[in-house]
């Protein structure tokens, strides 16, 4: 099971989102699967343990390296979710790109975790997932050439 953790700044969005994918994950029987719970950012810091993720909202993005320095110390990623993705909170969206970052924080744990490319989440404009096994077959091919 992920355990994904989403904290935004007074915990109203995302508490509604997290309502939504528990909503989607139940009505796909995803529920042994996944498990979403949410958090103002302010309280996530005594909040995120057994979490595998936490996902914030953009619009907290400027607190996410203090909040990492001072609590998470880059125990696990922490991930900026772009600010489409936010928007449109799709269930596939949301657990394969968890799944994702986590396996890049496992190589380099070091938050905030993004995807190649993807620095600024005001930039990306993608509402699907990364799709992080594509985009490595897809450099090792060009390297090698």
């Amino acid at each position: 099971m992920i355990k994904i953790f989403i904290s935004c700044g007074g915990g109203m969005s995302s508490s509604a989102l997290v309502q939504k994918l528990r909503r989607e994950a139940a009505n796909q029987n995803l529920e042994d699967m996944v498990q979403f719970d949410f958090s103002p950012f302010s309280l996530a810091a005594r909040d995120y343990s057994g979490y595998d993720i936490i996902m914030v909202c953009p619009h907290q993005r400027y607190r996410v390296k203090d909040y990492n320095d001072r609590f998470i110390k880059n125990e696990i990623p922490i991930y900026v979710l772009p600010t489409r993705i936010y928007g449109t909170m799709k269930l596939n969206t949301i657990i394969q790109d968890a799944e994702d970052i986590i396996e890049i924080f496992k190589s380099k744990p070091k938050n905030p975790v993004f995807f190649p490319g993807e620095e600024d989440p005001l930039k990306v404009m993608r509402i699907e997932p990364f799709n992080l096994k594509e985009y490595n077959a897809y450099s090792r091919k060009e390297k090698s050439h």
